[in-house]
């Protein structure tokens, strides 16, 4: 088992900056992904960004420029740096952790509570 804690999120107004924080601890496997994640009420949850463990980055093409994700692999943590926010960014931000023992395994994902992001005037 993997758990997560999360910190960061709030209220912003548009144009601001946060930061969201994410640690994992348990039984961790050299190889894994973590990243964010953010669902509003009533829609699919959809990828925000993510890192691997080697530091490979992905986002969302509507995050790509604002939006920074870094990790400490050693502390298992990842970061996401949200600048230049909008109200379309506001969200419940979902932490998730994923892991395989090997290649030939299936990913076993592990998600956070969940952080509400406000941008509004």
């Amino acid at each position: 088992q993997v758990q997560l804690v999360e910190s960061g999120g709030g209220f912003v107004q548009p144009g601001g900056s946060l930061g969201l924080s994410c640690a994992a601890s348990g039984n961790i496997f050299n190889v894994f992904i973590m990243g964010w994640y953010r669902q509003v009420s009533g829609t699919e949850r959809e990828l925000v960004a993510t890192i691997s463990s080697g530091g490979t980055t992905e986002y969302a093409d509507s995050v790509k420029g604002r939006f920074t994700i870094s990790r400490n692999y050693a502390k298992k943590t990842v970061s996401l740096q949200m600048n230049s926010l909008k109200p379309e960014d506001t969200a419940v931000y979902f932490c998730n952790f994923r892991q395989r023992r090997n290649v030939l395994a299936k990913y076993t994902d592990y998600w956070g509570r969940g952080t509400q992001v406000t941008v509004a005037p």
